[in-house]
């Protein structure tokens, strides 16, 4: 597998998934669980966030200590409907990042992403992204958002999704070979009608109890 992808196998994050994929979890207890993993997601994607150090006062002593360098500015961005579930546990750890989002539906009979929303902040460009979505099946989706927020020239972007197929990752990297993808999990295949399997279903179906 590509260096470019990265698939986060702690623990935690693998019973969770687990849960998620039973076909008798509850609509209530998948929207908790993929809130959940968000922000665990989130907590393995960011290590690279750069520090810096600032004096403060303990009540005990002076020191230097660590935070957040002032100049690494996020954007999480959703991919809508199903990625708000993941946006929304990344939110709890990051509740000063900017929040996009891109609407996009699959075509039933092409499978091409079709846009119906766009909105992210104005100064994107002096900023890093993140872009969430639970899967990345065909990648279609994948290609068109991340070609989509190229047009406003980030700094960076990433990639992460809760379930991935061989043939999303193969598609995603031909486009956009530079952009590093994080996942829970690489599924066996999609199946014809372009659903990983063996997968949890449709997330957006599971996330809100439509189908």
């Amino acid at each position: 597998m590509s260096a470019k992808v990265t698939v986060i196998e702690h623990p935690l994050i693998q019973h969770k998934l687990t849960l998620m994929r039973k076909t008798d979890t509850s609509t209530a207890k998948f929207r908790d669980l993929l809130k959940e993993i968000g922000m665990l997601l989130a907590y393995e994607v960011t290590r690279d966030l750069p520090l810096k150090f600032e004096a403060i006062k303990t009540p005990l002593a002076e020191m230097n200590a660590p935070v957040l360098a002032a100049d690494k500015k996020l954007v999480l961005v959703s991919i809508m409907r199903a990625g708000q579930g993941i946006l929304d546990g990344m939110l709890e750890l990051m509740p000063s990042a900017r929040v996009g989002h891109i609407g996009l539906y699959r075509d039933p009979h092409t499978l091409v992403p079709v846009e119906y929303y766009f909105k992210v902040p104005h100064d994107i460009e002096e900023r890093d992204i993140l872009v969430v979505d639970p899967m990345m099946a065909t990648g279609n989706s994948a290609v068109a958002a991340v070609s989509r927020l190229k047009e406003a020239n980030p700094r960076s972007i990433k990639f992460i999704c809760l379930l991935a197929a061989p043939e999303g990752i193969e598609y995603f990297q031909s486009v956009h070979s530079e952009v590093p993808i994080f996942t829970a999990a690489i599924d066996e295949r999609l199946d014809e009608h372009g659903y990983i399997i063996p997968g949890l279903g449709d997330a957006g179906d599971r996330l809100y109890g439509t189908k």
